[in-house]
């Protein structure tokens, strides 16, 4: 993590235009075929919120607005990113875990498992933030949701993805083996001084081409 000066990037103007705005959120919400990703999840005994949260990491590394941070004054430039993810603790309470993101996926998936199982075990918050700019993650399953809209509370700047539980359709009843398709819609909250709504839709994009394409 370094400061840098924001007149010197593309987000100059919106750092004019946000930094001191009441509510600078902006929150996009989409429907994702999340089918390929709940195969995979069965076919190898591997958590789907797991494989969900690899691909945010993976999409989101291909937009460079990712890396900037708006931080009270000041503008960061990260080099790597995080998922943040909330973990069920021993005495019934919750914390949060950043997971580092990595490629191959083998690395993400071990380190994601380590490090949540040590968080969930000691109760504490494993934070990354001085080293990783942070993506926050909450997986709501108990339900299914149309939409979410998370609180802004001035502190935390950080893009935020919620996601609840994903939705089966039967498709075909032709087949010995039905059809399945599987949706899940996704909402998406991040800084306007960030990113404008054409990098977060871009994100987006990435994010439904890295879940069709995955491949363990």
């Amino acid at each position: 993590m370094r400061e840098i000066d924001p007149n010197q990037t593309n987000r100059a103007e919106a750092f004019r235009l946000w930094m001191q705005a009441p509510m600078p959120m902006v929150t996009l919400t989409k429907t994702l075929d999340v089918t390929h990703l709940v195969r995979l999840s069965r076919r190898h005994g591997c958590g789907f919120n797991l494989l969900l949260c690899w691909c945010i990491g993976r999409a989101a590394s291909g937009v460079p607005e990712f890396f900037l941070l708006p931080a009270g004054e000041k503008m960061l430039r990260y080099d790597r990113l995080a998922l943040s993810v909330v973990v069920e603790t021993g005495d019934g309470g919750i914390t949060t875990c950043d997971v580092p993101f990595s490629e191959p996926f083998s690395r993400f998936h071990a380190d994601y498992l380590a490090l949540t199982e040590r968080a969930a075990r000691s109760g504490e918050m494993i934070d990354r933030s001085a080293d990783c700019m942070v993506i926050g993650t909450s997986a709501l399953i108990q339900t299914e949701l149309d939409s979410a809209v998370n609180i802004y509370a001035g502190c935390y700047n950080n893009p935020f993805v919620i996601w609840g539980k994903y939705r089966e359709i039967l498709l075909s009843r032709k087949y010995r083996k039905p059809r399945i398709k599987a949706s899940l819609p996704v909402s998406f909250q991040f800084h306007h001084t960030q990113m404008d709504g054409a990098h977060a839709a871009r994100f987006l994009e990435n994010l439904q081409a890295c879940i069709r394409g995955l491949e363990l």
